[in-house]
Order: C-alpha cells, then structure tokens, then sequence
C-alpha cells in the first residue's frame, strides 16, 4: 500500500473527522480509506485516530503526526497544481501569531476583506506578547516588530509601525506637561514586559537617541490593557500609533512631545525557512502586502 497516500488519507480524515467525508473527497470507498489509515498506524507504530460509532478524533500521536505532515501533504497538493498547469484555491487552516494590539476593528477588517477573497481558508489568530515558535508550534506565519529576526526565519517587511508616548489629559494637568525629553525622567510609566519592563526606554529623537529612566507603576505584556490604565491617567506609556490615535483623537489621550519622541520599528511578516510556500500563506502574504500599499494596513 502506497505510503504517501496513506499519510493524504489520514490528513483528510483529521480535517474532516469523517472517514465518509475524508473517502468522498479522495473517491475512495469507506473501506479502502480505514486500510490506509490501518497501514500508517502500523507503519508508525501508533494508534493515530480515536473511532467511536460516531466520532473521530485525533489521539495526542496523531495531533503530533499531523503537525509533521500538514507542510508536506500541502506541498503535494500545491506541486501536483503546478504540473497540471491548474491554479490550486487557497484552503485549509491558517495559523497565524501576531501582537496584542492588532486586537483592533481595523485589524478585523482586514482578516474579514481576506475571508471575502479566500472563504476556504480559516484563520486560526494568537494574539499574545509571548514569543512563539513558529515550527515547534505549527504556526504558519508571525507578524512581528522588530529589528531583526530569528535564525531560520524569512521576513517580509509589511512595513513601519509609529509608537506614541502617550498619556491622559487629567495626569498631565496633574503632574504638569513635560517640556522636554529630560522632564519625563523617574515618571509614572506603564511598561511592556517584552520591552521595558525596568522603565528604561532609548527614544529616537531628530539629534540622536535618549535615554529615559522611567518609574514602572504597571507592568503587563497586554498593550490594551495597558493603554487602557494610561486613559484612567496611571501614568506614561509607549504604545503603537494603530491603537491609541483612536483615543487620542477622542481626546482620552494626549500624544506627549510628538516633535520629539518619535519611536518607529519596521513591521515584518514571518514564516519558516522553506522552498515553497503553501498557497494559503501565500496569498494572505500577498493581500497584506496589497493593503500597505493601499495604505490600509498600518498608517500612522
């Protein structure tokens, strides 16, 4: 029994939760389609499918193997596409990890326009501060600011994010507006752990960098929750402009020496080093891309 079939059967079945569902789509009957997954369960050495009358599901074996696998049967797919001269539609799961503050109506807009082009692909979003690996915990694609990536990783730049010190109009009419950079040292300051957790923060400025030793009164890797104590007037913070100008607009935030504290980082798009790209991946690379350069994406 042809290995390699077997292993497109099992990702069908996984997908599907259906050994019908999974035979219907391959056009192989009921029967054939549990032989391949009895020759891979033998040929791993694992029971990769749990069966009841009427459910499957995957057992912790067959969660790893599919993670293993999913790269290699949509590459299969995608090659077989190439050959045949056809377009393959972009499908299947999308895992994608991206910052806190991305949790924004603009953002859902976005992913929505993405769902009306690709309505096959489901994305699968982690927003959180915490630093993912991207192969160990099958993500497909990071968005990340930074200034430089990891080893083994391939970035597309998507663009420049702006950051604004920000604070609330009723701290600052309490403890004065600073005037300059060097006013704002031993202020209240509502830190990012993955940054600057100890309250030091280097800003740009046009004459060159400055550092500003802040006093941390909170402390989260939650950019919203953190821009939200900055509006109750707990102190300064650094926050992207794609969150706050919202607020700063309704005037539940003041933008804090805009012609001096100007902090950008460039905005990358990341994925594992690979020769290929799957066409799901491929194609929401392609619409962020469009978006910046609609300007849709990540105006300051």
């Amino acid at each position: 029994m042809d290995t390699l079939v077997s292993v497109q059967v099992f990702a069908a079945v996984a997908e599907t939760r259906s050994f019908t569902a999974a035979a219907n789509r391959l056009g192989l009957s009921t029967a054939m389609t549990s032989k391949h997954i009895k020759h891979l369960e033998v040929k791993v050495g694992a029971r990769l499918l749990n069966r009841t009358s009427r459910n499957v599901s995957l057992t912790e074996a067959g969660t790893i193997y599919l993670e293993s696998i999913r790269i290699l049967v949509e590459g299969l797919e995608e090659a077989e596409a190439r050959i045949s001269q056809t377009s393959i539609k972009p499908s299947g799961r999308l895992k994608l990890s991206a910052p806190v503050w991305m949790a924004t109506p603009q953002f859902a807009h976005i992913i929505r326009s993405f769902h009306d082009q690709c309505p096959d692909v489901v994305l699968e979003l982690d927003l959180s501060a915490r630093m993912v690996n991207l192969v160990e915990e099958g993500f497909d694609l990071a968005i990340r600011a930074a200034n430089s990536l990891e080893p083994g990783l391939i970035g597309r730049k998507l663009g420049d994010v702006s950051f604004r010190l920000v604070a609330a109009p009723a701290f600052l009419e309490k403890h004065g507006r600073p005037q300059t950079l060097a006013d704002l040292k031993g202020a209240p300051y509502l830190a990012y752990t993955q940054v600057a957790r100890d309250g030091n923060v280097r800003l740009p400025t046009p004459t060159g960098s400055i550092d500003i030793g802040f006093k941390p009164v909170l402390l989260s890797g939650n950019e919203n929750l953190l821009m939200f104590a900055a509006c109750q007037g707990m102190g300064f913070s650094l926050m992207p402009a794609w969150l706050v100008d919202e607020q700063v607009q309704s005037g539940n935030l003041e933008h804090v020496l805009p012609d001096l504290a100007k902090p950008v980082a460039p905005l990358y798009a990341v994925y594992p080093d690979r020769s290929y790209l799957p066409a799901k991946v491929r194609h929401f690379l392609d619409f962020l891309v469009s978006m910046v350069a609609r300007q849709q994406l990540f105006r300051s």
